[in-house]
């Protein structure tokens, strides 16, 4: 069971949305310059929702890490309505990245996006200067998906910020190819981790929150950003 402490706000994007915000903090914060994690959650139109990444929060809270999550448009306790393809979701990615700089003293951040939160968070990436590293968990690359979110795409693949994707070797959204061919386009500092033969939607179920939480974490030093692995 988690130690971390866990607060609650509202964070108001610049349309007038109101998101209903978590805050989970460590008990102990090992070291005060350590990036705040960002946390994006799944598609909301298919019930995606900030409880989904509660275990990788507080996970990371365990560890000294500040982290955040929130519901999105539409979503919970949140004003305003979901859109289909997660471009009126953007705003709410830089709202809160807004508040957590304002509120938390942050001057750097780690954005995190599962599933559908993916190419949203990705597309906020480098309108946000204090974002340092992005990592995907199981972006939706594949043709079918690519109806809704291909115009994602460009922004996270054409930043030069580090950026880390995880993905199941059996997400029935993207292959392993389809990723390595959208990867090997990309610029900056690109690094994967495939889970064998973990699907799309077991890799957002908590039986993984550990390995997710453990998988990564970002960290800017004067002349470079770089993404830091961490092991159990």
């Amino acid at each position: 069971m988690s130690n971390c402490k866990v607060e609650t706000c509202t964070v108001e994007t610049s349309d007038g949305v109101k998101l209903s915000t978590r805050l989970f903090k460590p008990r102990e914060e090992i070291n005060k310059g350590n990036p705040v994690v960002v946390l994006v959650h799944p598609y909301s139109v298919l019930g995606g929702c900030q409880g989904l990444l509660r275990g990788i929060a507080a996970g990371l809270a365990d560890r000294g890490y500040k982290a955040v999550t929130f519901d999105m448009r539409g979503v919970g306790r949140s004003t305003g309505r979901a859109s289909l393809t997660g471009f009126a979701e953007i705003k709410d990615v830089i709202a809160v990245c807004k508040w957590v700089c304002e509120n938390l003293s942050a001057d750097r951040i780690l954005l995190v996006g599962s599933s559908a939160g993916a190419p949203i968070a990705g597309s906020a990436v480098d309108q946000i200067e204090q974002v340092v590293g992005y990592v995907s968990l199981g972006y939706p690359f594949g043709m079918i998906a690519s109806i809704l979110f291909g115009r994602h795409h460009k922004a996270v693949l054409q930043s030069p910020k580090p950026k880390f994707f995880i993905m199941g070797t059996k997400d029935g959204f993207t292959s392993v190819q389809q990723l390595k061919n959208k990867l090997s386009s990309a610029a900056g500092r690109v690094e994967t981790h495939l889970i064998e033969g973990v699907s799309h939607f077991q890799m957002e179920g908590p039986a993984y929150d550990a390995q997710m939480e453990l998988s990564w974490f970002a960290y800017c030093v004067p002349s470079e950003c770089k993404i830091k692995l961490l092991s159990q």
